[in-house]
């Protein structure tokens, strides 16, 4: 027996209950927030105790965090995070890293290259792809503003 529209609907909403948004929205802004607080902590220490310039500093900060993001994701550690964080670990550069890593583990036992290789950029990849193009993009139209 085939449900109607409505008692689908019925048993789709019973399945499937709304997601506390506010709650959701305040734990993406913390989560986010204390993430990129700590990627100052570091440039602050990076500057203080490494001597380093601003520009290299941050540099650094953005290879400490993918690192601690992909070191989380290795160890599952940043997926329980995640679970109760949401969206907050997704924007900072840690959620890029977990991107790239959690498929490459999820895909390891296919091997090397078909496995890692090839599934590693399964997420980012199209993420890299709109990036890149629409860096580009936008570098032309800059150049072609200044022309005139």
């Amino acid at each position: 027996m085939k449900p109607t529209k409505n008692e689908y609907s019925k048993m789709s909403d019973k399945a499937s209950p709304n997601s506390p948004m506010l709650k959701n929205i305040i734990w993406a802004f913390l989560s986010g927030g204390i993430i990129c607080a700590f990627g100052q902590i570091l440039t602050d220490i990076y500057q203080t105790y490494c001597h380093m310039g601003l520009k290299e500093a941050r540099a650094a900060v953005s290879v400490t965090l993918v690192g601690i993001g992909a070191l989380l994701t290795a160890l599952k550690v940043y997926d329980k995070i995640a679970k109760h964080a949401g969206a907050g670990t997704l924007v900072p550069i840690t959620g890029f890293a977990n991107s790239i890593v959690a498929p490459a583990i999820e895909f390891k036992s296919e091997g090397h290259v078909m496995g890692l290789g090839a599934k590693m950029f399964i997420i980012a990849g199209p993420v890299l792809v709109f990036g890149i193009t629409a860096s580009v993009v936008y570098g032309l139209i800059l150049w072609i503003f200044k022309l005139f």
